[in-house]
């Protein structure tokens, strides 16, 4: 491979790479978090990585956590739970209903952490179909209070959405 060739690859992956950055925004007017990611996979594919549990459990939150699905029905009026472990100990656990699934288009579900029952927010995920087999994954997280959004940012999510989506191209990858 000439030197430009090289320079060219190593240009298509940092392009790849910049467009696959996770984006987590929130808004001040509002007490909401919205999460954009791109993934180089098609919708259907990336829609099916978010309900069908066994494939749900392998990607979702920070490598230092695995998931046990506890209860599953990914469909519209469904409902889900979840345990997260760390060294085969529960850690966390959390819970909701799939108020609306619309394959391979949308998602709208409640969120709970077991910790915190009346913190429930209400989850919207878009599934867009990009170019080249590609998908644009924007998830909007409305919360009951400002100090919700806050307690949340603080959490540590950020580790586990950015670690989660990292582990979810590489499950999309294997299962290409």
């Amino acid at each position: 491979m000439s030197s430009t060739d090289k320079t060219q690859a190593n240009e298509t992956q940092a392009d790849k790479s910049q467009a696959n950055e996770t984006q987590i925004v929130v808004d001040e007017r509002v007490p909401t978090i919205k999460i954009i990611r791109e993934f180089d996979a098609p919708r259907e594919r990336v829609f099916r990585a978010w309900t069908d549990p066994d494939l749900y459990a392998q990607w979702i939150g920070p490598r230092s956590l695995t998931t046990k699905i506890t209860k599953w029905a990914a469909r519209t009026g469904g409902e889900w739970a979840f345990v997260n472990l760390q060294d085969g100990q529960e850690v966390a656990s959390f819970y909701g209903s799939f108020h609306e699934v619309r394959a391979p288009e949308r998602l709208v579900w409640t969120f709970t952490w077991e910790g915190e029952p009346d913190g429930v927010s209400l989850e919207f995920t878009t599934f867009e179909e990009l170019p080249d087999r590609r998908t644009r994954v924007t998830g909007v997280s409305v919360m009951d209070s400002f100090e919700a959004r806050e307690q949340v940012l603080a959490s540590g999510m950020e580790v586990g959405v950015k670690e989660g989506y990292e582990k979810l191209d590489e499950l999309l990858a294997r299962t290409a």
